[in-house]
């Protein structure tokens, strides 16, 4: 099982970034994928989650109007349009998967994602 990160960086503010996960090793069609992240210090928070249904996506107040999740089925990764970013969206980002419907797609629980990738460091600059 793996989940790939990639895209984070260094940018300045209101800078835009794109992250990528991409996901094998498990059935992608049972698993709802979610946006983590972790500033130091900090714990770890769910920025954004899709499910499997249209429309079936949230995103935290921190972040509402400016990140886009999306996911491409067939090629079986996730993505994270970052726009309009700030000095505090720095922070480690995480992809992560849980298993529907066993638990809920809109789950903010960490301890019910099966699978995480490794996580890819977003710096923003001020």
């Amino acid at each position: 099982v793996q989940l790939e990160e990639s895209g984070g960086g260094m940018v300045q503010a209101g800078g835009s970034l794109n992250l990528s996960c991409a996901a094998s090793g498990f059935t992608f069609e049972n698993y709802c994928m979610a946006w983590f992240r972790q500033a130091p210090g900090k714990e770890r928070e769910r920025v954004s989650y899709i499910g499997d249904g249209d429309g079936d996506l949230a995103y935290s107040e921190a972040v509402k109007g400016r990140f886009t999740i999306s996911s491409d089925s067939g090629k079986r990764t996730v993505f994270l349009q970052m726009n309009s970013l700030a000095p505090e969206d720095t922070a480690v980002y995480y992809c992560a998967g849980v298993r529907y419907p066993l638990f809920q797609c809109s789950s903010y629980k960490v301890e019910e994602y099966d699978y995480w990738g490794q996580g890819t460091q977003v710096t923003v600059s001020s």
